[in-house]
């Protein structure tokens, strides 16, 4: 047998070359980390490259370990201490099992401090984190805990009618303690009031933004649009559904029966992503908020709180995840109106639905990226064509959404002909023209521009946007009282 064949694929251990009996905390807070979260392996006598160097007195060593584990950490966790053979010699492998009864503190010097695992390392747990450990040891998550609110001093018509149109059914008023929105006393739990009408939860909160370009410090005009949503999370739902509807295009072509369309975003995987951020995030974090950022290529999903688990989803398979919800009754409920799959299949959906659509390409697969405080969902515009934007702008400017459609049904083709010239124009000839056009008037807005040429004003933002990107022009001034300067390019 060899190291990696005995480590097998996990990453879930500490590698020391020798046991320091005069400085047990260098391994000890390993133990405490351990227990705090998925549990794994302490192995002595090996090196950081994985020589072995093997450890003389095994037995003794052993009998320390125990005896120190047993005065050093409160409470003591589950632990197994072994020895194997490598390379004919002896290591001493511990093993510390995921802790039932977290958190686990390291006693040392009349201080107590807990610790948990992030990567390889273990680092003292936060307060938030001695928080959800505590819940963790009680069994409990922070969702069910009791708030100083009764059932009678809160409405909730919007679960009522959510509830009743994605159900089928009146919600009972049963239901309240079943699904576990009061305790026994009848007492809101914090689930009760993220569902409740209003506003009762401070952090109950999305932050939608739309920005101009493809990072947040273009320097034109930097949002397009922006809201702030506060409120239960049926509202924040369908606000921010509405919101990412708003702020993209949906392109399409006649096919032989039906017409084809190319979501910029495939509602189903946006849906999944915010469902996802709201279910999953840490409440306990006050004052902090989802976050939904649109670019042109892309829309991030922001949620506070990394994996419940503590692991790293970018190291895990989205199609092969373990169902571990931090808020179990809100997820619940969730479920019960469909708004999710119980088993937990939220990122394998939002891979797969983007797969169906007819304009997906690999490098188009929905990313996610997670750390021990935040988890984040990356949905690529599947209209977004970074190597041809001469076409890409051409079927931008053509494109049209559910409103444009409506409008240019009841159009004739007289009226199609009549239109100003402008809007024949390519992509590149409208920008030259628009440099000419902000020679002669520096103070030229986005609303004259659209007017000239006959085209949106998102078209015309997008131009703007490009030119100034390129170094032809730079915006001086506030939206209000600034002017435009064609750079000497």
């Amino acid at each position: 047998m060899n190291l990696e064949e005995y480590l097998g694929e996990t990453n879930l251990y500490d590698k020391k070359e020798a046991l320091e009996r005069s400085k047990p905390k260098s391994w000890l807070k390993t133990i405490s980390a351990f227990a705090n979260s998925r549990g794994g392996k302490l192995i002595f006598g090996v090196k950081e490259n994985n020589t072995i160097v093997g450890i003389n007195d095994y037995q003794g060593d052993t009998e320390f370990i125990s005896e120190v584990i047993k005065t050093k950490i409160d409470p003591i966790p589950e632990f197994d201490v072994e020895i194997i053979t490598i390379e004919e010699k002896f290591i001493l492998v511990l093993t510390v099992f995921a802790g039932r009864n977290t958190p686990y503190f390291l006693v040392d010097s009349g201080s107590r401090i807990a610790y948990k695992r992030i990567g390889n390392q273990s680092v003292t747990a936060s307060r938030i984190d001695l928080v959800n450990l505590s819940l963790k040891g009680q069994k409990r998550s922070f969702d069910s805990l009791p708030l100083e609110k009764c059932l009678e001093d809160v409405s909730f018509r919007e679960l009522r009618l959510e509830y009743r149109d994605r159900v089928g059914k009146p919600f009972e008023e049963s239901d309240f303690k079943s699904f576990g929105l009061v305790d026994e006393e009848g007492v809101l739990t914090i689930a009760g009031a993220l569902f409740a009408d209003g506003h009762q939860v401070y952090q109950s909160r999305v932050f939608c933004t739309r920005w101009n370009g493809l990072d947040k410090t273009h320097g034109l005009m930097e949002a397009l649009d922006d809201k702030e949503f506060e409120g239960n999370l049926l509202y924040l739902l369908n606000a921010s559904l509405d919101f990412v509807k708003r702020n993209s295009k949906k392109m399409w072509k006649k096919g032989p029966v039906y017409r084809i369309e190319y979501p910029e975003y495939p509602e189903r995987a946006v849906q999944e992503a915010i469902v996802n951020a709201l279910i999953h995030r840490d409440y306990t974090v006050i004052g902090s908020e989802v976050h939904i950022d649109i670019y042109d290529d892309r829309l991030e999903v922001y949620s506070p709180g990394g994996m419940y688990d503590g692991t790293f989803i970018q190291d895990l398979d989205p199609f092969d995840i373990a169902s571990t919800r931090r808020n179990p009754v809100i997820a619940d409920l969730f479920a019960r109106m469909n708004l999710m799959e119980r088993r937990g299949s939220g990122l394998k959906n939002i891979i797969e639905t983007y797969e169906s659509e007819e304009n997906y390409k690999e490098e188009l697969k929905p990313e996610f990226r997670s750390t021990e405080t935040s988890f984040f969902t990356v949905l690529k515009n599947l209209n977004y064509d970074t190597q041809n934007d001469t076409q890409n702008d051409t079927q931008n400017d053509t494109q049209s959404d559910t409103q444009s459609d409506t409008q240019n049904v009841g159009q004739s083709d007289g009226q199609n002909e009549g239109q100003n010239e402008g809007q024949k124009l390519k992509p590149a000839e409208r920008r030259n023209k628009i440099l000419e056009v902000i020679k002669q008037n520096a103070k030229t807005t986005a609303l004259d521009l659209a007017e000239l040429f006959s085209v949106s004003r998102s078209t015309i933002k997008r131009d703007l946007a490009k030119l100034t990107q390129a170094g032809y022009i730079k915006y001086s001034g506030s939206s209000k009282d600034g002017q435009w300067e064609v750079k000497n390019k």
